[in-house]
Formats: structure tokens, sequence, C-alpha cells
């Protein structure tokens, strides 16, 4: 059974940085794609960014796009998530998706950003 652990939330202050892990505990077999999502209160799950597990190919919300980074280390079983330049509407609950070929989501706990001064 493979399970998504995320860890490096905080609290930072504004134009600061944070790299996000999610470790896979099992096989990545199988999964077609990682990603991270956030929710801030009061608002709906949106995709942030995303990295293909086969090609490496990566996908960012517009909003985060150049300050974001999504990587993946398969050695580590691990993807990462660096956020630069943060600012105020990034603060949010950030978790780790891993989508199936068949669809099927696997989803973290969450790590809880929080951006302020």
């Amino acid at each position: 059974q493979v399970q998504l652990v995320e860890s490096g939330g905080g609290l930072v202050q504004p134009g600061g940085s944070l790299r996000l892990s999610c470790a896979v505990s099992g096989s990545i077999f199988g999964i077609s794609a990682m990603g991270w999502y956030r929710q801030a209160p009061g608002k709906e799950r949106e995709l942030v960014a995303s990295i293909d597990t086969s090609g490496g190919s990566t996908n960012y919300a517009y909003s985060v796009k150049g300050r974001f980074t999504i990587s993946r280390d398969y050695a580590k079983n691990t993807v990462y998530l660096q956020m630069n330049s943060l600012k105020p509407e990034d603060t949010a609950v950030y978790y780790c998706n891993g989508r199936r070929y068949s669809g099927l989501d696997l989803w973290g706990e969450g790590t809880l950003v929080t951006v302020s001064s």
C-alpha cells in the first residue's frame, strides 16, 4: 500500500523560501504523476504543480510559475516543492498527490505553510 507523507511546512516571512518534501512509502509503480495541491481557508483545493513520473514533464499553476519548482528523486522515493519569493496568498495547507494510471488519487495528510510577517 502506497502512503504519502509531507514535511517541510512552517511559518515564513514574505519573500522567504521553503522546501516541501513528499516521501512515498511503497513503490511508485503504477503512478503516472505526482503533484502538489493547496487549500486555503474558505477556498477549494487547487493544483500547484505536477510532474510526470515517466518523462519528467512539469506543470504549474499560473500564480506560482517562476517561483515554485517541483522535482523528484527516485532514489529517495521523494517529490519536492521548492517555494521561493513566498507571498501571503501562498498561505495554505499543501497536499501531496499521486495519481495512478487508473485515475485513482492518493493523498497525504497535508502540511501547513503560513506566509506572514
